[in-house]
């Protein structure tokens, strides 16, 4: 009898018991716990993205997203679609309200040149990114600069101009400036970002296409 309870003393304090209960053993460090905690976010309503005034063709959209497990992931959709730098692009998880109502064609508005400035031998006029100077004096040359980016334009003439400069708020030709040299007189169109351009020859002048 006494030689049972020796080995049973002996067994029990052989056992591997936990100094503190409250905190889980090695083994059970991988269980997921809970909580009553709110981990819930703001509902996405709607976001934008600025594009830089170089932008002209969007490729991708990738969306980077968190998963209930903690992991992260992506997920992306290949386009290849000319963009207006000027204006944001949307990322927006809604639907459109009352999408079966049959909306009547919008009528087509009939645009016309802008006047923005003139001289006395030319006028300047544009239209969305199309320049038109309407002139009869001769085009030298033209060319592109940056910093600012800007077209330069020379026409042959001993015009004897007084300098000139025009601002032209919310319109992508920004500023245009006028001066006088020997045999010509320089016009100056400074833009509101990165373009190229072509220039064409108009009936009553010259039309400068940005692109």
């Amino acid at each position: 009898m006494i030689r049972f309870f020796y080995i049973l003393f002996v067994l029990l304090i052989s056992l591997d018991a936990r100094d503190n209960p409250f905190f889980p053993t090695s083994g059970e460090l991988e269980i997921p716990f809970t909580s009553n905690k709110d981990r819930t976010k703001e509902p996405l309503k709607q976001a934008t993205i600025s594009m830089p005034s170089q932008a002209r063709i969007i490729k991708k959209v990738t969306v980077e997203f968190k998963n209930l497990d903690g992991s992260i992931e992506s997920k992306s959709i290949e386009l290849d679609n000319s963009i207006d730098w000027h204006l944001p692009i949307f990322i927006s998880q809604s639907y459109s309200q009352n999408t079966n109502i049959i909306k009547e064609p919008k009528k087509i508005e009939t645009k016309e040149f802008k006047k923005l400035s003139s001289i006395k031998f030319a006028s300047f006029y544009s239209l969305d990114k199309t320049l038109k100077i309407e002139t009869k004096d001769k085009l030298i040359r033209n060319f592109l600069l940056v910093n600012p980016h800007r077209i330069v334009i020379d026409f042959k003439k001993d015009a004897h101009l007084k300098w000139m400069s025009k601002e032209n708020e919310h319109n992508v030709f920004k500023k245009i400036r006028v001066g006088n040299h020997k045999g010509y007189y320089r016009v100056v169109v400074e833009l509101d970002g990165f373009y190229q351009y072509k220039m064409q020859k108009a009936k009553d002048g010259y039309l400068f296409k940005l692109r």
